[in-house]
């Protein structure tokens, strides 16, 4: 399944501006084959905008999720993508997958808040896995530091992922996520991770770019620089079929050994 990593961080502060981004970009994906478009964390509304993302945050089921299920319908692919979600008074760190014909197929609330600032304007989600299908692929959702927990990308890769996306607003100086975490992560668990990070600075925050589309090889399929980018690249289901039956990691865990790690 061709899929489209858009590298950018927007408009901060201005959700038209960045739907419109969105679609010129869907538009970009879908003439180049791609079936599934992934932007970075927050690129609904913009990461480092203080207290309103308080104000922009919207439920799963508002406004934007309208306008974006008829970006996919047009365009003819589907799109994962993050934003402040409101479900009553609380506001969660999430990331939504809304497939080619409109449908809301998945809604993920990030599980690990990083840093200050996250844990003053959300709530952490509670459900470590998130999945759809898309596609003959099995996806699932993560939004940035919560890769970085390898219990986490183990949990997918037991429940049957294929396709982790990332949605990501990944910083200096922690660069070495997207260079080394990220396709250690897909191949200790044999599954494709879609890594799609911000670039450029918003408010106290350098983010870094770098998103990658990392294989069950341990072998990144496309790298970003520092600016913005639409990156294409294949998720090839019967390569990772075959590197399913090599790689013995799955295979060979002893989890009754594991029982101190809970």
């Amino acid at each position: 399944m061709r899929t489209a990593l858009l590298q950018s961080s927007g408009r901060p502060g201005s959700v038209v501006e960045n739907l419109k981004v969105l679609d010129e970009a869907a538009g970009r994906a879908a003439a180049a084959g791609a079936a599934l478009l992934v932007t970075p964390e927050m690129f609904l509304t913009g990461y480092a905008i203080g207290d309103d993302i308080g104000r922009l945050a919207e439920p799963a089921d508002g406004a934007c999720a309208d306008e974006i299920a008829e970006i996919a319908g047009r365009h003819g692919l589907a799109v994962a993508y993050g934003y402040p979600e409101r479900d009553g008074e609380t506001v969660f760190n999430s990331a939504q997958l809304i497939s080619a014909d409109g449908t809301r197929l998945a809604n993920y609330r990030k599980t690990h808040l990083f840093g200050c600032f996250e844990h003053e304007h959300f709530v952490p989600g509670g459900t470590p896995v998130v999945q759809a299908e898309l596609n003959g692929l099995r996806v699932g959702i993560m939004i940035c530091y919560d890769v970085e927990f390898p219990e986490n990308v183990r949990a997918h890769a037991l429940a049957g992922t294929d396709l982790l996306v990332v949605p990501t607003a990944q910083m200096h100086p922690f660069q070495f996520v997207a260079e080394s975490v990220v396709p250690v992560r897909a191949f200790e668990n044999q599954m494709y991770v879609a890594y799609v990070n911000r670039v450029g600075r918003e408010g106290e925050f350098e983010f870094v770019g770098l998103s990658t589309l990392a294989g069950p090889d341990g072998v990144a399929r496309t790298r970003g620089g520092r600016a913005d980018a639409l990156l294409l690249a294949d998720a090839d289901p019967a390569f990772l079929a075959a590197s399913r039956e090599t790689n013995p990691y799955l295979k060979d865990r002893r989890p009754g050994l594991y029982g101190s790690l809970v």
